[in-house]
């Protein structure tokens, strides 16, 4: 049976900017669980492979989405590129937490286009880099997150941040900029970035998330990830309260993938991760629960 792809709805967010959302399963009239998923930081949701990601979980029978933060600069019409910087410049985590919390009560609203096909009783996040810390603060707010599925996640937000010279500095100018390696593009970060992290730092802490969880937390990362240290999975590990540990020898911070990815095939250790995920995500929660926390890993 094909594969059933609607992409590039637009979700209506709270923030004068749509949620450019795709819809990814098998029309076969059964209830599907849901799996959302969240991209990092610089990222969206046609990223690299993520595209062959949802389509292997639309084969497994879940209910793939995938989205672009509203604000994370890119536009519904050129949804791979940064062309909005002043957008990028006004994100910050508490308009994802709102845009994806948009994006739930989207799915589950009674009148949802595709609601027939959709289990409401089954509802999963994943998130990559910082899009994991986004989706563990979602996952302690919203009761009906069923499980949690972090990629080489974040632990932290608040040490990303520079010292407090470059932060006065930072508040002088207004902006600072970053350069964004793929493009070469000079991405701003106003000034707002840092100051509705403080005004909201306890809901954004992740630790304070991450030990409120009552769900199965699965944590993933790579032994040669660049990006976010290995220890940001340890931290995460040792505050969930049901985790599920799986460290994937030799893996980077995308396990492997680049973008593009223009072959059919998936690298041995991001398939390795992903058939970890969708066995975690079959297995049922009460059981989850209760099972003795658990490390994986594997040699490539």
């Amino acid at each position: 049976m094909e594969i059933f792809k609607r992409k590039n709805i637009e979700v209506k967010g709270k923030h004068d900017k749509p949620i450019l959302t795709d819809v990814i399963f098998r029309e076969n009239n059964k209830l599907k669980p849901v799996v959302i998923f969240c991209h990092g930081y610089k990222g969206f949701k046609d990223w690299g492979a993520w595209e062959k990601m949802a389509e292997q979980f639309a084969g497994e029978d879940f209910f793939f989405v995938k989205f672009n933060f509203s604000h994370n600069g890119t536009t519904p019409q050129d949804p791979t590129n940064f062309m909005d910087i002043m957008a990028f410049g006004e994100n910050n985590y508490s308009k994802e937490l709102d845009d994806l919390q948009q994006l739930i009560d989207w799915l589950l609203h009674p009148d949802f286009e595709y609601g027939q096909h959709l289990d409401p009783s089954n509802i999963n996040l994943i998130g990559h880099s910082r899009g994991g810390g986004i989706a563990a603060i979602k996952a302690s707010e919203e009761l009906r997150i069923t499980k949690l599925i972090t990629f080489s996640s974040v632990s932290d937000f608040g040490n990303r941040f520079p010292g407090e010279k470059e932060i006065d500095k930072w508040k002088e100018k207004g902006v600072s900029y970053i350069t964004n390696a793929r493009t070469g593009q000079q991405l701003p970060h106003h000034f707002q970035f840092y100051t509705n992290f403080k005004e909201n730092e306890e809901r954004l802490t992740i630790s304070r998330a991450v030990k409120e969880l009552k769900i199965p937390h699965l944590i993933v990362h790579g032994s040669n990830d660049t990006s976010v240290p290995i220890s940001d999975s340890g931290e995460l590990f040792e505050w969930s309260p049901f985790p599920d540990l799986l460290l994937v020898e030799s893996a980077d911070h995308v396990y492997g993938t680049c973008h593009p990815w223009e072959e059919d095939k998936l690298p041995i250790e991001f398939q390795y991760v992903l058939d970890h995920t969708l066995k975690f995500l079959k297995e049922d929660k009460e059981a989850l629960l209760k099972k003795t926390a658990s490390t994986d890993s594997s040699n490539f």
